[in-house]
């Protein structure tokens, strides 16, 4: 995910204005591993904005808690376990979770994410979307490295120590 400094992920309106470099390394990143997990509203912006194509058309689960019929290389899912299902099924063991906020939060509170790579842009947004919408989990992270992008912006890798639902 790219964010802001202060954890935002897009601006209220959907737009999130990343550096070239950004785009550039989450296009190389999601062909490499062929596969994006996303929540509804992610995947309909995407999908408008012909990302699928740009990304090389990975297999592509959309989180959503409505059914809808899955397709060739798109399929739906209701919770984070059902999602990694179907990647399982498509002989993918390396998930990408690309977003939004929601799906990052569900994600997080399953206590299904192993590894977070993180784009700080350098912005601050008054009013955004937040990496994870309000979810009553914690975890504690563990800085595996830092790589510079461009002159302004950064990677962090954390590794996830302990996740799951706050007690």
């Amino acid at each position: 995910m790219a964010m802001t400094a202060n954890g935002m992920i897009a601006r209220k309106n959907d737009d999130a204005p990343w550096s070239k470099e950004v785009w550039s390394e989450y296009y190389k990143f999601v062909k490499q591993k062929r596969n994006i997990i996303v929540g509804r509203r992610t995947f309909d912006l995407m999908n408008g904005a012909n990302e699928f194509e740009k990304l090389g058309f990975p297999v592509a689960v959309v989180l959503s808690g409505k059914s809808h019929e899955s397709g060739k290389k798109v399929f739906f899912a209701k919770t984070p376990e059902e999602a990694l299902r179907i990647m399982k099924k498509n002989k993918i063991r390396n998930v990408v979770i690309g977003g939004g906020s929601k799906c990052n939060a569900a994600f997080l509170k399953s206590g299904l994410i192993n590894e977070m790579v993180i784009d700080m842009e350098p912005f601050i947004f008054g009013d955004g979307i937040s990496l994870f919408s309000e979810v009553a989990a914690e975890a504690v992270l563990d800085l595996v490295k830092i790589r510079k992008l461009s002159k302004n912006t950064v990677r962090l890798i954390y590794r996830v120590k302990n996740r799951g639902k706050k007690d």
